[in-house]
């Protein structure tokens, strides 16, 4: 590992419990304007867990205290009850089609992650996926905290364990394989993030809104390296904060994933014009094996500033 990178650990990784709310609602008191937090959780059929991550919000982050300032639940075209169940436990529910219409939407967590910022007005913007079961308020306290506390600080990234059902330590199946070889071997300033590819994590809006995201699976490693090369490896940082349970992905959809990964990486590693690629895929039929090609993620969207309405927007 590098001396920077062993350095890096030492200072910029936190638990939660380093930074109490007391604390954190101080720090947000001197400065309100700039403490201004959203809470953003992109949606696709998630009426099984998305009502408890916005009720424990609600309850502990904006009614017993006031550290959150605007939760937002961005619809990506649910077809269960996924937006009702998120309205009715308080949260402001946004169709992603309804936001930015003149540009045709694509499927994708990036693309909706993109486009929340749109819709929301904090200075620190929080991302946090909608299917954690047994949610824990800290996972949002504990990684705006430091954006809060420390004016050094661009973007943090939430850092625990992932149990494979009963197996502790087993998930983060594409972290592994994919996404922490890339990081060590071409970009090894960041070989010090627990979970690069987790899906909690906060940045000051003023470095999100000069950064592209990629619109499918490769959002997080995508945003990720380009904060280290837009602020450098002293601004990011992580927070520990415990356990993290969610639905897994089966096989071929990781297969997926792990070449949307890649293929951001390739990206920027190359710069250039790169031919569309394709995965293919086998599955069991009658007759034997049959392939299926899937197309991999390569659109992206450019960085927030350049689109018209946003600048509008914020000058209004």
């Amino acid at each position: 590992m590098l001396e920077e990178v062993e350095s890096w650990l030492a200072r910029r990784s936190w638990s939660a419990a380093d930074r109490p709310l007391d604390r954190l609602l101080a720090a947000k008191a001197r400065d309100p304007r700039r403490g201004s937090v959203s809470v953003v959780l992109p949606a696709l059929n998630e009426e099984a867990t998305v009502g408890e991550i916005v009720t424990a919000i609600r309850r502990e982050l904006m009614e017993k205290v006031r550290l959150v300032d605007e939760l937002v639940v961005i619809d990506s075209g649910s077809t269960d009850a996924t937006a009702k169940v998120a309205r009715e436990a308080g949260a402001r529910v946004v169709h992603r089609d309804d936001i930015l219409p003149r540009i045709p939407a694509v499927p994708g967590k990036g693309e909706v992650l993109w486009r929340s910022l749109l819709v929301t007005g904090g200075d620190i913007v929080c991302f946090v996926d909608a299917d954690l079961r047994e949610f824990s308020a800290d996972f949002v306290s504990g990684i705006v905290g430091p954006l809060l506390t420390d004016p050094d600080v661009r973007f943090v990234k939430a850092m625990y364990d992932r149990p494979l059902g009963d197996t502790a330590g087993q998930g983060g199946r594409v972290t592994e394989l994919v996404a922490r070889p890339l990081l060590n071997l071409h970009w090894p300033q960041l070989a010090g993030f627990v979970q690069p590819l987790g899906g909690e994590y906060a940045a000051r809006r003023s470095l999100l809104e000069q950064l592209p995201f990629p619109v499918g699976y490769g959002v997080e490693l995508g945003l990720l390296v380009d904060a280290l090369h837009t602020v450098g490896l002293d601004a990011l940082a992580q927070v520990d904060v415990g356990v993290r349970k969610h639905r897994h992905q089966d096989g071929q959809a990781l297969g997926r994933m792990a070449a949307a990964i890649y293929r951001t990486a390739q990206l920027r590693l190359s710069r250039g014009h790169l031919v569309r690629p394709s995965l293919i895929q086998f599955e069991r039929g009658e007759d034997g094996f049959v392939p299926r090609t899937h197309p991999v993620d390569t659109e992206e969207r450019p960085p927030m500033r350049e689109i018209e309405e946003y600048v509008s927007r914020r000058a209004a």
